[in-house]
């Protein structure tokens, strides 16, 4: 069962009330300001809708013109251009007026898209291939050869995705409730995010910091707007985030004490955290088998046991801790929740001594419990959150809330990033943030939440193996008493994708936050089917 309270906070009510003016929500003519294409190059004959002299159309034909241009264009293009030349092109081939009818093209086994070749979306969700493409075993293959093999993968090619489904080179189809680890919020495939995506390609996709970027500061504006923050930094990642919040909280500190010589510069972090894999966040790690290989990390930290409020402000009232990294709810450590007890003891602690409060909501942030930060749900707030997974919906992207306290410390070159904030992924950002942020939304994810849980109970609980179902909305794990390991592959092999989590006993199940119930319905009934493999496992 979760340990979030129950009836504290509706997951419509923010809990922060910030009057900031925010632009347009739905539309992008915000960041993206019009422009005047040039006109479209004269199509060769063969290629254009006109019935050329002496020749005419079938009566019967209920193919349209723009539905021959397209065709014709796209095998023309893919079979006599190359890729650098296709993709090279400054001239727009055909506007997107030139297609009128794309909504009545049928599926074709070439598909082109440029930032001026503008194509419709494909009717069917499975993947256009090449016409050979390689195989699962050439790939697989290929990986061993070229890829530093810091990834223990399943043997599974996926090439495309569509709302919860993905698809494989072979082109079977599974249901994804693994969302690229908590990353595609929206699915795959939003039609909403893929114009936006779109849309910022044909006009700026990256500069640098040097200068303003429109989407970048709208985009600090809307997290500004709903959350406790006042101030936004960006970075490419959840790992690049908590980097970026040690350096901020140490800087904070040496700002706060000016006379002293050793100010606060030591950290606390929980039994079974995860903070990320680079040296600082990597110090923040609490598995011993991600930091032994690269010791000596980052010295200082302290591990306490998640929840303990007792050894934590002992710890904290001794004046030596900078900052307090906490998740609201654990997610690779196995989809733990933190009480509310626990995190306000850890807020006033840092209240009484000047330590910072640090939420990590990468994993269970932006929607994913039910609330927009799952912070929200106990009614305390931190003084720095990090987040990345979902924001971009499946773009790299790492973000750093800060109050503006925090802010102050921070001068003009304490941090920075070549590509963090970026124009195109940042209008990708605003266009999953526009969505996951509405009430309707996530209300509808607070519910299909509790519904996953309930059916998982009432399907497995009474299984020998099934220890105890836990999480928040869309976070949910399923502890075992062995190894979740063959009851992931046995699903996989079942069209169903799951991950594991904890010590390796725990299924974790983070879908996109779009899962309709009849795909729980679907995925409940392939756990119950295949979870006899853990009878086999255990015996083993």
């Amino acid at each position: 069962m979760s340990n979030l309270p129950e009836n504290d906070v509706s997951p419509t009510d923010r809990g922060v009330s910030k009057e900031v003016e925010v632009g347009q929500t739905a539309g992008a003519d915000l960041w993206f300001p019009s422009r005047r294409l040039p006109a479209p190059a004269t199509l060769p004959q063969h290629l254009s809708s006109e019935v050329p002299p002496g020749h005419s159309r079938a009566a019967n034909s209920s193919i349209l013109p723009d539905q021959i241009i397209l065709r014709n264009l796209s095998v023309f293009f893919c079979k006599t251009m190359s890729c650098s030349t296709l993709f090279s092109l400054k001239t727009p081939l055909f506007t997107s007026t030139t297609v009128s009818h794309s909504n009545n093209l049928r599926p074709t086994n070439y598909f082109v898209t440029t930032a001026s070749l503008e194509v419709g979306v494909h009717s069917n969700p499975k993947p256009l291939l090449n016409e050979n493409p390689k195989k699962t075993s050439e790939v697989i293959a290929d990986e061993k050869k070229f890829v530093v093999g810091t990834y223990a993968r399943a043997p599974v090619v996926l090439a495309s995705g569509k709302g919860c489904k993905v698809y494989d080179v072979d082109g079977q189809e599974y249901l994804d409730l693994t969302s690229g680890i908590a990353v595609n919020a929206l699915g795959h495939g939003d039609p909403d995010w893929v114009r936006a995506v779109t849309e910022q390609a044909n006009v700026l996709t990256h500069v640098s910091n040097i200068y303003y970027s429109i989407p970048q500061v709208e985009l600090a504006k809307r997290l500004v707007a709903c959350s406790f923050a006042d101030r936004v930094f960006f970075s490419n990642s959840g790992t690049e985030a908590n980097e970026a919040a040690i350096k901020f909280s140490r800087k904070f500190q040496r700002y706060s004490h000016p006379d002293e010589k050793q100010p606060p510069m030591k950290f606390i972090a929980f039994t079974n955290c995860f903070h990320g894999r680079t040296m600082g966040a990597l110090a923040l790690t609490s598995k011993e088998n991600y930091r032994s290989p690269f010791e000596p990390v980052m010295p200082g930290v302290t591990f306490l046991e998640y929840g303990n409020i007792q050894a934590s402000t002992e710890i904290i009232q001794s004046g030596e801790i900078a900052a307090v990294f906490v998740e609201p709810i654990q997610g690779e450590g196995g989809i733990y929740s933190a009480t509310k007890e626990f995190l306000q003891s850890l807020r006033t602690a840092c209240d009484n001594t000047g330590s910072l409060l640090i939420f990590d909501e990468v994993q269970c942030g932006l929607g994913r419990s039910g609330f927009l930060w799952a912070h929200e749900a106990y009614g305390v707030y931190p003084d720095i959150m990090t987040l990345a997974k979902p924001l971009a919906g499946g773009l790299p992207i790492g973000a750093v809330l800060v109050t503006e306290k925090v802010a102050c410390a921070i001068n003009f070159g304490d941090h920075g990033s070549t590509f963090a904030g970026g124009p195109l992924v940042c209008s990708a950002a605003i266009a999953v943030l526009d969505k996951i942020s509405s009430p309707g939304f996530l209300a509808s994810v607070s519910e299909k939440g509790q519904y996953f849980r309930e059916l998982l109970v009432k399907k497995l609980g009474g299984n020998s193996h099934v220890k105890e179902v836990r999480g928040s909305g869309l976070i949910i794990g399923i502890e075992l008493d062995v190894s979740a390991s063959p009851l992931v592959d046995a699903c996989q092999q079942s069209g169903l994708l799951i991950l594991t989590a904890g010590k390796g006993n725990v299924v974790r199940i983070v879908p996109p936050l779009i899962i309709s119930t009849q795909e729980i319905d679907q995925a409940v009934e392939i756990l119950i089917d295949r979870i006899p493999v853990l009878d086999q496992a255990s015996t083993n």
